[in-house]
């Protein structure tokens, strides 16, 4: 498979309300430099991709009203290669969006599909890591994941059970058995000692046809809704018909939609410095430390007798910090966070308490 004819598709439409209050809805973290590289999460994700396929095959999906960041953090972007969705309804529409679009370019394309906001912190192994799913891709009809070997029991992950013992064109690449949703301390525990399981990272990669026969297969309604309007992409009525079709559209995510009922999965065992940038706690993880363990992003902060706390000023006024342990705080213009690491989880709570108090002004 000549790399001309593989394409990557960059979900970049979510909110990120758990890095609240620096990601908020107008702005969310997949545009922000969160680990101070000079380069956005987005950004970071655009090149990573770059020495695996073409740029012009990069398809950057993301809900219209980010369009206009999207085309001015990546420029290089045609603006046929920004796909703006209507409305959010998770990633199995997105998927299929990008699909349609893919297909009047090239019926054999193998896709990568992935997240903007995760970060990869081994890029050699993560292209080679690539080039295994995409080899498994093409040699069978299949669905393939990248599924990360864990080293903690994780509950902010979901996992993949898969079967030992694969017989596939590659030893790293094992037929999966199940997924799991994010499961309890105890279960993730007995997960990682069993050693047949994986963290699922949320990257995809498969052939074209493939992924069209399973959305025909599994979700059939939504799939016969976008190509109904295969005239139209490329054309002025194109996104008149995905406005139509994305009001019809169940709101389903591509692992509840397909993945976890497909019998033709596939994941290939990884292990190149991932992280989803989920949380305050796994941006704590890959941010340098003091020696009492203090992360801090800022140019004014003060810390005395602290310890393990993530602190992240976005402005530049100072901030004092004294006695703290295991705490997260965020400073912006218009809020202050002050929250126990362990009860993180919550923020997302504090959002949705916010947004029914304030509307969006704090959020």
């Amino acid at each position: 498979m000549s790399n001309r004819h593989t394409y990557c598709v960059i979900m970049a439409g979510g909110v990120g309300s758990r890095f609240w209050p620096m990601s908020r809805s107008s702005y969310p973290k997949q545009f922000l430099d969160f680990l101070g590289l000079g380069r956005t999460l987005l950004q970071q994700t655009y090149d990573r991709f770059l020495t695996i396929c073409p740029k012009e095959n990069i398809l950057v999906v993301t809900n219209a009203n980010y369009a206009s960041i999207v085309h001015e953090q990546l420029p290089d972007l045609a603006a046929s290669q920004i796909l703006s969705e209507p409305a959010r309804r998770n990633t199995a529409p997105c998927i299929a969006y990008a699909n349609q679009v893919i297909q009047k370019r090239d019926p054999e394309a193998v896709i990568i599909v992935a997240p903007s906001d995760h970060l990869v912190m081994k890029q050699a192994a993560f292209e080679e890591t690539i080039q295994q799913a995409i080899g498994q891709a093409c040699s069978a009809d299949c669905l393939v994941t990248l599924g990360i070997m864990p080293h903690r029991p994780d509950t902010g992950y979901g996992y993949i059970q898969f079967e030992e013992g694969s017989t596939t064109h590659h030893p790293r690449v094992k037929r999966v058995k199940a997924f799991t949703e994010k499961p309890d301390h105890e279960t993730a525990m007995r997960f990682i000692e069993s050693g047949d399981f994986v963290w699922n990272a949320g990257i995809f990669i498969w052939s074209l046809a493939s992924i069209r026969k399973a959305f025909k297969t599994h979700l059939p309604e939504m799939e016969a809704r976008f190509e109904a309007g295969s005239d139209a992409w490329g054309t002025l009525e194109e996104t008149a018909h995905v406005a139509a079709v994305y009001d019809a559209s169940e709101n389903v995510s591509i692992d509840y939609g397909i993945m976890e009922k497909a019998k033709n999965v596939f994941t290939v065992l990884s292990d190149f410095g991932w992280s989803d940038l989920g949380t305050w706690g796994s941006l704590y993880e890959h941010l340098p430390k003091d020696p009492a363990g203090n992360a801090t992003i800022g140019k004014a902060v003060k810390l005395y007798d602290c310890e393990r706390n993530v602190v992240h000023a976005h402005d530049e006024r100072l901030m004092v910090l004294q006695g703290l342990e295991d705490f997260i705080v965020v400073s912006t213009k218009e809020a202050l966070l002050v929250c126990r690491k362990q009860d993180e989880q919550q923020i997302k709570r504090f959002v949705l308490d916010l947004t029914a108090e304030s509307g969006d002004r704090y959020v």
